[in-house]
């Protein structure tokens, strides 16, 4: 049972919105705080762009089958933009206040100074912010304990994933509550310490440097290197997550794939510690029936074919499934 009824998304810019919208579809009504003071006319003119920029997302959802005719006016009924001074009532009594302001720290330390005087000791603060660290908007807060980072991948309403990063001080309960109301209502929360990138923007951070400095250097066009990550790179790791992929190949193969590339390129390659532990132990994945995962009581011959089962069918989705008979 969802016990976050009230719900509030601070700041109403293209993130807040996503989220709105994302609430609004699994059928929650929510607010959607302007974080800036506003004259009444200014408001009024604000309300009407929203509303514009609300119709046109969801115009979009439909024209690509997300969402249907039908449920627009549904959805646009459940999110109510609400004035900065106007909302504090509101707060008193939310469950969940999804933080959305700009990602500039004066920004972030004048709202929630403003927000801490009105919400209650139970309100749970989720920033979506990908700058700042959970310990760091923790201190901008008398509840520390009810503070946690939720971060949305664009766009938000479509991408299933959403990173939580806690601090030492977030409560348990916290972050049990916020998993139980994020996977309710469909997404898939995932929780890490707090550290600088949480999980996909520090790891596609490099992939995209990557992929720049190839273009730098000449190793092939921009076209054939953005080819090459959708039908390969894309399409494999859309099945297999990284650390499974490399149970599936063997710790071994990138442990000598990584030393060449590091003589080759650079330190950037340098073989993580935990890669040469898992080599000394004989922990190098699929072949040992233990790696990264454990694969003792697994039925490996089972687990390859549905693995190998749902590469064919994203092929095929993907219209790159091969003709047969092609040079007949």
């Amino acid at each position: 049972m969802n016990n976050l009824q009230q719900v509030a998304v601070l700041g109403a810019g293209r993130m807040g919105k996503a989220i709105a919208i994302a609430f609004a579809y699994a059928g929650l009504h929510v607010k959607l705080i302007d974080a800036k003071q506003r004259s009444a006319q200014e408001f009024i003119l604000y309300q009407q762009q929203l509303e514009q920029d609300l119709e046109q997302e969801l115009m979009l959802l439909q024209r690509i089958q997300f969402v249907q005719a039908d449920q627009i006016a549904e959805i646009k009924q459940k999110i109510q933009l609400v004035a900065k001074m106007e909302s504090t009532e509101f707060l008193k009594q939310c469950d969940l206040i999804m933080e959305a302001v700009p990602e500039k720290i004066h920004t972030k330390q004048e709202i929630f100074s403003w927000l801490d005087q009105y919400i209650s000791p139970q309100c749970i603060v989720a920033s979506t912010t990908s700058t700042f660290l959970v310990t760091d908007i923790a201190l901008m807060l008398s509840h520390p304990e009810r503070v946690i980072n939720a971060h949305w991948l664009n766009p938000a309403y479509l991408i299933p994933l959403v990173e939580l990063s806690r601090s030492e001080q977030t409560a348990d309960e916290v972050v049990v509550e916020l998993k139980m109301f994020l996977t309710t209502i469909g997404k898939i929360p995932m929780v890490c310490n707090a550290k600088a990138g949480y999980i996909v923007p520090r790891i596609q951070a490099l992939a995209m440097n990557e992929a720049a400095r190839m273009v730098e250097e000449g190793v092939a066009s921009v076209e054939d290197i953005d080819i090459a990550i959708r039908t390969g790179f894309g399409l494999r790791f859309s099945v297999l997550g990284l650390l499974e992929f490399i149970d599936w190949g063997g710790g071994d193969i990138l442990y000598y794939a990584a030393q060449y590339l590091q003589k080759e390129l650079g330190e950037r390659y340098q073989t993580p510690k935990i890669i040469a532990e898992n080599m000394r132990n004989n922990r190098n994945g699929l072949r040992e029936k233990q790696g990264f995962y454990d694969y003792a009581t697994k039925d490996i011959e089972a687990y390859k074919l549905s693995v190998l089962k749902t590469f064919a069918e994203r092929i095929a989705t993907a219209g790159l499934k091969p003709k047969f008979n092609c040079l007949s």
